[in-house]
């Protein structure tokens, strides 16, 4: 009783206009203040009988008074994040690309026309753009075949990044394959794409049976192994169409390869090795040296070498 009467007259001494609005606690009040304390500050009338907590908004809450203050709401959890979209393809940036490397001088100022000239001379392509150039956007293909998370244990804990898979092609002899990892779904994608550019090669392709029509088929057996996964493709007659897994029929649709059979073993589940060795069997096709390859062809110079001045000039350039 005795914290019960401290309590209110604290409460009352802090707020005496709320007093009519609980007499009890007037009358508490009269009962613990003097006087001379009563006369010189009376009670103001109020035409309202709003509650006692009418003007707690003007002051922050105490501690005194019955009870705790109440706790402020707990702020709603934010929304998990959408998934990245898909890398846009280079656009306006190939209007304003600046090349780097020789070859990509030399594919700007058109002294080489082709990707086949690339190929001959086995020059390796450090920028996409050089691609961009020879297909067009309506003529390459791209898709991403597989993403999914790869985790590194660390000292904070564990780190969670996105792999992607992308596959490019024109479907008509040439196909890439790119694979990057990236924190973000996005940044993977486009890094994947870029990737897959870099990657393009030649796919050779030959006849089952008559050399009738256009080649429709590979020329030969070939087997392509990552991991524990192997790919054999063999060639079908026209008509048969591609005899494949969707990992394989995927890549075998960009190549141009229209009939086909494929035998795979080892664990195909695992997407990534799967993609790996079927490529690797496409890049096979160019390896091997058969008969109607064995007549003697002129040797030319090489681009860089045959094009020297031009580059010279334009290094001359740079540094001025």
């Amino acid at each position: 009783q005795f914290l019960y009467f401290i309590g209110a007259h604290t409460l009352i001494h802090k707020n005496k206009t709320n007093t009519q609005a609980f007499p009890f606690f007037a009358h508490i009040s009269q009962m613990s203040d003097s006087p001379a304390v009563e006369a010189s500050s009376p009670a103001p009338a109020t035409t309202t009988d709003a509650p006692a907590t009418a003007t707690s908004g003007s002051r922050p809450a105490g501690r005194g008074g019955f009870g705790r203050g109440g706790r402020g709401g707990r702020g709603g959890r934010g929304g998990r994040g959408g998934r990245g979209g898909r890398g846009g393809r280079g656009g306006d940036d190939e209007k304003g690309w600046v090349p780097c490397t020789k070859l990509g001088r030399l594919v700007k100022e058109q002294k080489i026309t082709s990707l086949e000239e690339i190929f001959l001379f086995s020059m390796p392509i450090k920028e996409h753009q050089i691609v961009d150039t020879f297909i067009s956007d309506s003529q390459l293909m791209e898709e991403v075949i597989a993403i999914y998370p790869v985790q590194k244990a660390t000292s904070a804990g564990q780190r969670t990044r996105f792999k992607a898979f992308n596959v490019v092609g024109d479907g008509n002899g040439h196909i890439g394959v790119g694979s990057r990892v990236g924190k973000e779904v996005s940044v993977a994608i486009r890094a994947s794409l870029i990737a897959a550019k870099l990657n393009i090669i030649p796919i050779r392709r030959g006849y089952w049976g008559n050399k009738i029509g256009e080649p429709h088929t590979i020329p030969m057996k070939v087997t392509g192994k990552c991991g524990s996964v192997a790919v054999r493709l063999v060639p079908a007659p026209r008509g048969t169409g591609i005899v494949a897994a969707p990992v394989p029929r995927k890549l075998l649709e960009y190549a141009g390869v229209e009939d086909v059979y494929t035998s795979s073993c080892g664990k195909t589940r695992t997407k990534s090795n799967f993609i790996m060795a079927t490529f690797a069997a496409l890049r096979k096709t160019y390896g091997f040296l058969t008969p109607d390859l064995w007549a003697q062809t002129e040797t030319s110079r090489d681009p860089t070498d045959e094009h020297s001045e031009f580059l010279a000039a334009q290094d001359i350039a740079v540094v001025v």
